[in-house]
């Protein structure tokens, strides 16, 4: 097995390094002066079953180019197998056309990763789980839901706790989550009049003196969490904490979220951290290496990946 890292999340692949005690392949990934990727694959990959570890978060299109160029080193260079690693899967929220005459770039992507020559992708918490049908080569589709609620239970202990879907749309997510720790669920209805703006109209269910855990798969401008935390709390809400997979946290995000009534918002490093998400008050970041780490172990040793959730 071979362990490759491109520069959008380098401290996560050296995490899953360590995990799995194999060191990750001299490679050289740099830009020209104009730009263009350049990248030398520095030990010999040939009859190799590599893992490129590569998030395609922001800036989304540099990392993406940085991703297909990789793998495109790595068949050239006789790589038996190519997994490609993507812990953040960009373009995800374009899964569907929106409007006449609109992309749906998440298929786009599943293409350009097969040309490229991905034998099989390994992500976390897509967006949309029709997205795995996209590709005609395998996905392992991981979820977060071990980790958050390890960490769930840890932070509040016998509490009485509400998981809460901040839409319709997140129910089936939040509901997992409810029925891993054994809470109630409610669902925040709202009326989304634009993209990235959002309007709480009610609360579906009886949050009162409860510790409400908004579950999400992707924060973005954060407008959406912070609303439906001030929601929670005029209706009596004991905490509010929300545990989302994805970190995108762009524009004023993370001020956002450091004065709005949330108590914690904690994310996975599928995104590597910010200065300004490292330093926030109210915001967390759970490692996902060691899950990653026994995912590629057992796809590398064609071991069941899906008995990892039982």
């Amino acid at each position: 097995m071979k362990l490759i890292a491109g520069n959008s999340n380098r401290p996560l692949a050296e995490a899953i390094s360590t995990c799995l005690e194999i060191p990750l392949t001299r490679a050289l990934i740099r830009r020209f002066a104009d730009a263009e990727v350049f990248v030398e694959i520095q030990e010999n990959v040939r009859g190799e079953d590599v893992f490129l570890l590569q998030s395609t978060s922001a800036p989304a299109n540099d990392h993406l180019m940085e991703l297909l160029v990789t793998i495109d080193a790595l068949r050239r260079g006789s790589a038996r197998r190519i997994t490609a690693v993507i812990p953040y899967y960009g373009y995800a929220r374009q899964d569907r056309k929106t409007g006449p005459r609109t992309p749906i770039s998440a298929k786009l992507v599943a293409n350009l990763l097969t040309t490229a020559g991905a034998n099989r992708v390994l992500t976390m918490d897509l967006h949309a789980g029709q997205i795995q049908g996209f590709f005609d080569i395998p996905v392992d589709n991981l979820v977060a839901a071990p980790v958050f609620t390890k960490d769930i239970q840890a932070a509040l202990p016998g509490g009485n706790l509400m998981v809460v879907s901040p839409d319709v749309g997140g129910v089936v997510r939040a509901r997992a989550i409810a029925k891993r720790i054994d809470a109630d669920l409610a669902i925040i209805d709202k009326r989304r009049e634009r993209a990235g703006v959002s309007e709480v109209m009610n609360v579906i269910g009886d949050v009162t003196g409860r510790d409400c855990i908004l579950i999400d798969d992707i924060v973005d401008s954060a407008g959406t969490l912070c609303n439906a935390a001030v929601a929670l709390k005029e209706r009596g809400a004991r905490s509010v904490r929300a545990y989302v997979t994805h970190g995108v946290l762009s524009g004023g995000a993370v001020k956002r979220v450091s004065e709005s009534p949330l108590d914690e918002l904690v994310t996975t490093d599928s995104i590597q951290a910010t200065k300004d998400v490292a330093e926030a008050r109210n915001i967390r970041q759970l490692s996902i290496a060691r899950l990653i780490a026994d995912a590629v172990e057992r796809i590398s040793n064609e071991r069941s990946v899906s008995s990892l959730f039982d």
